[in-house]
């Protein structure tokens, strides 16, 4: 037989852990020094550039 499960509580368990993969992406995302910050956006304004130079004019 399986065991008896407290519902509250994997509830609980389940949004700590949404809770905490959030946290993860935030201090990926807010947790970066001025140039890293600046050289990601410039990485991504250089990748945005290419693409709109890559499009076929129709």
């Amino acid at each position: 037989m399986s065991d008896i499960v407290n519902l509250n509580r994997v509830r609980k368990k389940k949004a700590d852990a949404r809770k905490e993969k959030n946290a993860e992406a935030n201090r990926a995302k807010f947790g970066r020094t001025k140039a890293q910050t600046k050289r990601e956006r410039a990485e991504k304004e250089r990748a945005a550039r290419a693409l709109d130079g890559a499009k076929r004019d129709e």
